[in-house]
């Protein structure tokens, strides 16, 4: 629809997102992943999860 956008989940979860991506049509849709688990890591880990995950999303959203 022309407004860029990028998908983040938790590792657990790509499974899922891979079969819902492939169900609506859009299989091999690229999405950020977060490691798991986020629940139980420090503060600072958690930080560094993101920021790699803020990498990703970047990178997707500024591909050709």
């Amino acid at each position: 629809m022309g407004t860029p956008a990028v998908g983040v989940m938790t590792s657990t979860f790509v499974d899922g997102a891979e079969l819902m991506a492939q169900a609506l049509g859009v299989a091999g849709y690229p999405f950020a992943v977060i490691s798991h688990p986020m629940s139980s890591v420090s503060d600072e880990e958690l930080e560094a999860k993101a920021r790699a995950t803020l990498e990703q999303a970047a990178r997707l959203l500024l591909a050709p």
